[in-house]
């Protein structure tokens, strides 16, 4: 079997790893896993169960029947949830802090780390989330740590929040952010941390293009081979 070229990004929610990481692997042709995206089809099913998120039991009992997919259709990722296309209702406030307290638990992350596993081995694949490189792909030959300030990530998700007509509060959303930070720091399974040979990447005063050619930069001093 070939060897694959792996790139593991990870950082706080709203760092942007999840466009920086789709755009980068379209620019090099690698597969894109989103591995939040996961998460966060784990969480539409809790909820969708009226499931507590410090409910550990019976999110761990809920995981025997789960089942999540990603496809690829026209270059898109798409996830799937017990075969049901949840791409498009994914990226809410609230499934996003169920996924942010359900993914502590041992359960909910045994469930998705033998899939993410195997994509890297038989791909080029870059993967972002919060411990691809301490954990998830301890071997990736580039792994990159994404953040920005609190400040520039609440104003980022305020404007995508904007976009779609919602009325938000930034003090609210900065808070938020903050809050996850501290629980994907702090949990006991695989918390959010710089693995030693990640490259640190503030963000917070570079455009989406500056990243991207940082990153694509950094990859090829580390043998990664483009054209």
């Amino acid at each position: 079997m070939s060897v694959t070229y792996n790139i593991a990004i990870d950082g706080p929610a709203g760092a942007g790893k999840s466009t920086i990481a789709r755009a980068a692997a379209a620019r090099l042709g690698f597969v894109y896993v989103d591995t939040g995206a996961m998460y966060r089809a784990m969480a539409v099913y809790f909820l969708r169960k009226g499931i507590a998120p410090d409910d550990e039991a019976a999110i761990s009992a809920a995981c025997g029947d789960i089942q999540i997919d990603i496809r690829y259709e026209d270059g898109t990722q798409h996830v799937f949830l017990n075969g049901e296309d949840v791409s498009g209702i994914i990226r809410t406030e609230e499934v996003g802090n169920m996924a942010s307290a359900s993914s502590v638990y041992a359960a909910v992350r045994r469930k998705l780390l033998n899939l993410q596993q195997n994509l890297a081995q038989s791909e080029n694949v870059i993967m972002d989330g919060r411990d691809i490189g301490t954990c998830v792909l301890p071997n990736a030959q580039t792994k990159i740590y994404l953040t920005a300030s609190s400040h520039v990530r609440a104003l980022r998700r305020l404007r995508e929040l904007e976009e779609k007509g919602q009325t938000c509060n930034l003090l609210e959303i900065e808070q938020d952010i903050i809050e996850r930070d501290y629980r994907d720091m702090h949990r006991e399974i695989a918390p959010l941390k710089q693995a030693d040979d990640a490259v640190y990447l503030d963000t917070s005063e570079m455009t989406i293009a500056q990243v991207i050619e940082r990153i694509i930069e950094i990859a090829r001093e580390r043998g990664l081979k483009t054209d």
